[in-house]
């Protein structure tokens, strides 16, 4: 995680500090789970392909 107060003068409210602290850390943990949902849909993607293969390989007469 970042550090709280990174990227932060000395001056100003310590309140105000915080507040964007949070509001980095809240970007950064959705753009972690925008790039977990690319994973997740690309890996259900291939599992219905391969389940389809599988379901049309089973279905055909053996050579």
């Amino acid at each position: 995680m970042l550090p709280p107060f990174a990227c932060c003068g000395t001056g100003g409210d310590v309140r105000d500090a915080w507040r964007h602290h949070q509001e980095r850390k809240l970007r950064m943990l959705r753009y972690w789970r925008d790039g977990l949902e690319r994973q997740l849909a690309a890996a259900e993607a291939a599992i219905n392909t391969l389940e389809g293969q599988i379901e049309r390989d089973s279905s055909q007469p053996s050579s």
